[in-house]
């Protein structure tokens, strides 16, 4: 049997606990082999802070990993970070260092180099500050593989989510409520959960409108839009059902009625997630030609560098990155 290429983490930030949780995770043990897209001195550093045990070694790429648990294998990405890089501080250098991370990622992802991409956290006021404008990984990782129908999912223990719309404004949600947008997001939804094992997935889908409309009461939208897009999944053979009040469909699925919920829009959809807790929590991105995932939380400036970061979504990520690839 063929041995599986290892799992791609990119290190994020390196003014945020991108380098503590990789490091704390890596000790921790992982489930699989896996290389670091990163900065070699911001790891070590970590690991000193941490007392961690761990060699840390820079390959050229990722065919030359050993799979040594003793130590974190680094395929640089460009210019060594300053050693004193300042902890919690926005930072173009460390922005444009975490763009080229998940770039490198990408492309090795994209020629089967490695099993899937699982991403630590960047902070977009440093990506700003060097130039490079993007909402967030989702973004980064579609344009550069060339994705057109994408969406973000959030996953954890008790609910999976995923997303009409993503990082757009509240007041130009509506325009991208569209019946080819709800088509596309049930299409996506089944499919990651088929990739994550479901056979036969039960997708609901959330209505816009308080109380999905009320029957036009409160807007037409979840009428004239969203259920014909679900009669036209049903009618593909995915068992999409709606649309359901917004303010009851997270818990009935939490309760084993839904496999995954299809949000409108950002808030909608994440805040039930998360107020589930970030610590097992995973950000997937469904419908890129390999698997993505990541952390379901930020940078943590304000903890950054003082090792009290945890790394479980970080390792809940990984896992769920293994269950998602042969």
């Amino acid at each position: 049997m063929n041995t599986p290429p290892p799992v791609g983490i990119t290190m994020g930030d390196a003014a945020g606990i991108g380098p503590e949780i990789i490091v704390k995770a890596c000790a921790q043990g992982l489930n699989a082999p896996c290389v670091v897209y990163g900065d070699a001195g911001a790891l070590r550093r970590a690991a000193s802070a941490l007392g961690a045990r761990l060699a840390i070694t820079e390959i050229a790429h990722a065919g030359l990993a050993s799979g040594d648990a003793s130590r974190i294998e680094v395929i640089a990405c460009g210019p060594a970070l300053p050693p004193d890089l300042p902890f919690g501080q926005i930072n173009a250098a460390a922005g444009r260092a975490a763009y080229d991370y998940v770039c490198a990622a990408i492309d090795d992802a994209q020629a089967g180099r490695i099993r899937a991409i699982v991403t630590a956290p960047l902070n977009k006021q440093s990506m700003h500050a060097a130039g490079i404008d993007y909402p967030g990984h989702t973004e980064i990782l579609a344009e550069r593989s060339g994705t057109d129908d994408f969406a973000m999912m959030l996953a954890n223990d008790e609910l999976r989510v995923l997303l009409v719309t993503i990082h757009v404004a509240l007041a130009d949600v509506m325009a991208r409520i569209t019946p080819e947008a709800e088509l596309t997001a049930m299409r996506l939804a089944d499919r990651a959960c088929r990739q994550m094992g479901i056979a036969h997935p039960r997708v609901a889908v959330a209505g816009l409108n308080p109380h999905a409309g009320e029957g036009g009461k409160f807007g037409r939208e979840d009428i004239d839009v969203i259920a014909p897009a679900i009669r036209r999944a049903r009618d593909e053979g995915i068992d999409a059902s709606g649309p359901w009040p917004g303010d009851t469909v997270f818990m009935r699925a939490r309760r084993g009625e839904f496999d995954i919920v299809v949000a409108q829009y950002h808030d909608q959809g994440l805040i039930p997630v998360k107020y589930l807790g970030v610590d097992h929590g995973v950000n997937v991105t469904v419908g890129l030609p390999f698997v993505r995932t990541s952390v379901d939380h930020g940078t943590a400036f304000d903890i950054a560098g003082k090792g009290v970061a945890d790394q479980a979504s970080l390792i809940a990520a990984f896992d769920l990155a293994l269950a998602m690839t042969p």
